[in-house]
């Protein structure tokens, strides 16, 4: 019998995690539930231990970060013989039949390896993501954040990557080309693992009539700068792992002008020192991912051209100023 657990990495979420843990207690389809108690000091352990006593409880004395918290969930859930494991942040609700359709979409073909949702705001007026895109810039993004909903992304398709908040990952798909990476810690984390999958040969789908409502931001607002020293951290890392050799020359480029515009802009927004950290924490450990990434590409099993057509070949939607920068560009080389 197919046996599906279900991840929540918990932080500071006292006030949030009992409407999440709810909803997954309230599935249509049985599954195991663990939390990842990620280090909280908001009393959220008591209020688990109180509240929520049959669920199976992982207790960090400090915060991993997404990716060290859902890879201890992800390694319990294998030594308790699960099949397919679903990450599901704590600040997130599911609609009751989440799950089951996750599993009847991943169940079509066996190399469909991620399964990821429709994920709106909690007001379930505006998208939060309906799959992750990675662009020929070296900049991934949802698609269709920010949109109004609608029926346009009622269809089920394949897509580049999944958002690790609340997707269906399966466990031989995870034993191949392992979990995680926790140098990320938190962000993109989601993308370098899509990516990971898709260089081989496991396909990434959405699957629309799967629903989540999801508070989006809720981590990194509490944190100042935080989530401008985790993009500069690990948006190189990203790039640098994944992007094939040949295409390295196309897309590196284009990386470098919207790094540096990322940077210039956190010196603006008065967070140019946490920026600074972060680009030489990037620096300092590229060796490492250069040497992740031989062992990628060595095992990659599917064409060069094929993830080439699975990229975007455009800019993310909000990427107004480099927009700008690039229709200079090609006035100045008379382009229309």
């Amino acid at each position: 019998m197919m046996q599906i657990s279900v991840v929540v990495p918990a932080w500071n979420g006292k006030n949030r995690i009992g409407l999440c843990l709810d909803s997954l207690l309230g599935q249509t389809m049985k599954c195991q539930i663990i939390v990842v108690e990620n280090g909280s000091t908001d009393g959220s352990l008591e209020f688990l231990k109180e509240n929520y006593p049959d669920i199976e409880l992982l207790v960090h004395e400090k915060n991993l970060g997404f990716a060290g918290g859902v890879n201890a969930g992800i390694r319990r859930s294998i030594d308790n013989g699960s099949d397919f494991v679903a990450l599901f942040n704590d600040d997130a609700v599911a609609d009751k039949h989440w799950l089951r359709n996750l599993v009847e979409t991943i169940g079509q073909n066996n190399r469909i390896g991620i399964v990821t949702c429709k994920f709106m705001d909690i007001d379930a007026e505006h998208l939060d993501s309906t799959g992750d895109l990675y662009t020929n810039w070296g900049l991934p993004y949802p698609r269709g954040r920010g949109e109004s909903v609608s029926d346009k992304y009622d269809k089920e398709v394949e897509v580049f990557a999944a958002s690790g908040g609340a997707s269906l990952y399966r466990v031989s798909m995870l034993k191949e080309i392992g979990l995680f990476d926790e140098d990320f810690f938190a962000y993109y984390e989601d993308i370098d693992i899509s990516f990971r999958a898709q260089l081989a040969g496991w396909k990434v789908y959405y699957s629309p009539k799967a629903i989540a409502y999801h508070r989006t931001g809720t981590s990194g607002s509490k944190i100042k700068g935080f989530t401008t020293y985790q993009t500069m951290k690990n948006l190189p890392w990203l790039m640098w792992k994944n992007v094939p050799f040949s295409k390295l020359p196309s897309v590196a480029p284009r990386f470098k002008l919207a790094y540096f515009g990322f940077y210039v802009s956190a010196w603006q927004r008065g967070q140019g020192v946490v920026a600074t950290k972060g680009l030489l924490v990037s620096l300092l450990l590229a060796p490492k991912k250069l040497w992740q990434r031989n062992k990628i590409q060595r095992t990659r099993k599917v064409s060069v051209e094929y993830i080439w057509s699975m990229m975007t070949h455009d800019l993310p939607p909000n990427a107004n100023e480099l927009r700008r920068l690039r229709a200079k560009w090609w006035r100045l080389r008379g382009r229309s």
